[in-house]
């Protein structure tokens, strides 16, 4: 097995070394640095690490960093000793401002050149795209990423992490991308996709935790028990996923209009959409959320499309 190495003054419990340490890349298994270690970032670091990849870690506050020392990686003091010390960069900070402050500092781009970086940062469409394109010009390859999981999902087969971008670092580097998560999968080469994907499932998301808040909000001011709400929602949830299901097929197909297999119409649901907006207002519970799907409601509704499908309410959420 061929091995090269960089000498670079690394400790693991991150204070100055008295001697130079080597990182030794092997030809087999490529070095691995995470930028950022909260609470995925480490993660993240954990996991590899399980796997047998050499990892290094850096965090702007170096305690968080320090404490995967004990679980076998090398604290790097600086952003610029990280990146040196690997072929592949992962990065996990809050937010692309904050990738941008790290990796174009002019300490850091003039060492990113031949590496991978892997953007796990959550950012827009827009972002990546940007991103993408300032890496290349720098000699670096580029993968952008999001992750739809929690991070105790990380490292396990039900982890899910898009990532988009060329498709040849995802190949050459697949085993390390599944060693992050079982459910890893490369969408597409433009680089925006992954972020794009993960906020129209994040809208899924917070559809139904919003609407979790009003069913807790309305249960509260009616006098339900909360525990009953939860096994209703327990017995209803198959049905309102299958409606969803159906809506994004219908929507895809362009069927908007009410047919043999039209689950419901626009029209019942916005009567008895009504009724939650009275009970509401008699309840004093706040509206802010439903007065939006008011205004979708009332431009299908006024372009004549009360007796479509629901699913033709999606040709009303684009620009107002």
């Amino acid at each position: 097995m061929r091995a090269s190495s960089t000498t670079i003054p690394l400790a693991r419990d991150g204070k100055k070394c008295a001697s130079r340490q080597w990182i030794w890349r092997s030809a087999m298994k490529p070095s691995i640095s995470v930028l950022g270690t909260g609470r995925m970032g480490s993660a993240l670091a954990r996991a590899l690490l399980k796997a047998g990849y050499r990892t290094v870690v850096w965090n702007r506050t170096s305690e968080k960093a320090v404490a995967l020392g004990a679980h076998g990686a090398t604290v790097a003091p600086t952003v610029r000793q990280a990146i040196d010390a690997s072929e592949i960069v992962i990065v996990n900070v809050s937010d692309y401002a904050a990738t941008s402050t790290l990796l174009r500092a002019s300490d850091v781009t003039p060492g990113l050149g031949g590496k991978l970086i892997v953007e796990l940062t959550s950012g827009t469409p827009h972002g990546a795209r940007e991103t993408s394109g300032w890496a290349a010009a720098h000699g670096a390859r580029y993968l952008d990423g999001a992750i739809l999981a929690t991070p105790d999902f990380i490292g396990t087969d039900a982890g899910t992490i898009l990532l988009s971008g060329a498709l040849e670092p995802f190949t050459e580097n697949e085993d390390v991308f599944r060693a992050l998560g079982g459910n890893v999968q490369h969408i597409g080469t433009e680089p925006g996709l992954a972020n794009a994907l993960d906020s129209a499932v994040l809208a899924l998301m917070w559809g139904a935790l919003f609407g979790g808040l009003h069913a807790i909000a309305v249960s509260k001011a009616e006098g339900i028990d909360l525990g009953e709400l939860g096994r209703q929602w327990t017995a209803t949830a198959p049905v309102i996923e299958g409606l969803v299901v159906d809506l994004i097929k219908r929507t895809n197909a362009g069927r908007f209009e009410s047919d043999a297999e039209t689950l419901s119409s626009i029209s019942p649901h916005y009567g008895a959409f009504q009724h939650l907006k009275e009970l509401m207002e008699a309840r004093r519970i706040d509206r802010t959320v439903v007065d939006g799907y008011e205004a979708v409601f009332q431009r299908a509704i006024q372009a004549g499309h009360l007796h479509d499908d629901f699913a033709a309410l999606s040709r009303f959420m684009g620009e107002t």
